[in-house]
């Protein structure tokens, strides 16, 4: 790597804003991390000790609740990680932009 790359490296990593948008999308990736394993170990804990809550048929048909519970939490991941994608390229990559763009 050049001398001159490293320079604007540094100074990226020098800039209040670089930390700052750091923390958020630390913060955010945290959060939604911490959501997903809220909803996944959830289901598995209700498997574990009320599987009968699951089991309970939904109508006079055999689909039981758990089926769309089990579906619901395959889709929330699906969504949750596009949200993420959304927000990453939308916000986040319009900040480092501005970051780098400034610290030519």
């Amino acid at each position: 790597m050049g001398d001159d790359s490293q320079a604007r490296i540094e100074r990226v990593e020098r800039d209040p804003e670089f930390h700052a948008l750091v923390r958020e999308r630390s913060r955010f990736a945290w959060g939604l991390s911490a959501l997903v394993m809220i909803i996944y170990f959830g289901f598995i804990l209700v498997v574990a000790f009320a599987p009968e809550v699951l089991g309970r048929p939904i109508g006079s048909g055999v689909m039981t609740v758990g089926i769309p519970l089990g579906i619901g939490v395959i889709v929330a991941a699906f969504a949750i990680t596009g949200f993420y994608v959304w927000r990453a390229n939308g916000a986040f990559d319009a900040m480092t932009r501005i970051i780098v763009e400034r610290n030519r």
